[in-house]
């Protein structure tokens, strides 16, 4: 699965790892997150990422 990174703080989300502080479970691909799902570190939405 491919990373994404935030444009803005640099935050790395791995599909592999998922974001499970914020209810996202392990495995879970980009395309498959919330559309209410920001970056932890500073909160931009979706859209502020790309393939890292």
């Amino acid at each position: 699965m491919t990373k994404y990174v935030c444009k803005i703080c640099g935050y790395i989300y791995d599909p592999a790892e998922g974001d499970p502080d914020n209810g996202v479970a392990p495995g879970t691909a980009f395309a498959d997150l919330p559309e209410d799902w920001v970056c932890p570190l500073c909160a931009v939405g979706k859209d502020e990422f790309e393939p890292a």
